[in-house]
């Protein structure tokens, strides 16, 4: 008599299989997610600091009163995983001299669990940097 299915060592079998390609598999998932998700803060970093280069050339000054984006901070980001914070700054003395710096931080999951990426910083000559050091490139996705 010939018997049709499977047995329970076999069953065990594939379920282990798909157990040990799960375990690597959703990590490496996990990763890319943070990974593509770290493009909305410098997406939103280098948006922001163009729209405050577009008001600083129109009224010459990073001013809250002429540059509105500059008065609403902290601001999400465009995806909302990230809260962006404008800081302007203002050196008194011949000349006056205005600059500005932009920072974002991770407010959603799974960018609140990045540990690569912390925060990112932009400044207004056009650096960019991110927490813990060194890693501006691998944040920035240069590299």
């Amino acid at each position: 008599m010939k018997r049709n299915g499977f047995t329970l060592v076999e069953l065990m079998i594939a379920v282990l299989i798909v157990g040990i390609l799960a375990a690597i598999a959703i990590p490496s998932y996990a990763n890319y997610v943070k990974r593509a998700n770290r493009s909305d803060a410098t997406r939103s970093l280098s948006a922001t600091a163009q729209a405050l280069e577009r008001c600083y050339s129109q009224n010459f000054t990073y001013n809250v009163a002429t540059c509105p984006m500059s008065g609403v901070s902290p601001v999400p980001s465009s995806q909302g995983y990230y809260s962006i914070t404008i800081t302007v700054n203002v050196v008194a003395g011949p000349p006056a001299t205005e600059s500005y710096s932009l920072s974002a931080l991770p407010v959603l999951a799974p960018q609140t669990a990045d540990a690569d990426c912390t925060s990112f910083t932009l400044d207004s000559t056009g650096l960019q940097g991110a927490t813990p050091a060194g890693n501006a490139q691998t944040c920035w996705g240069s590299t």
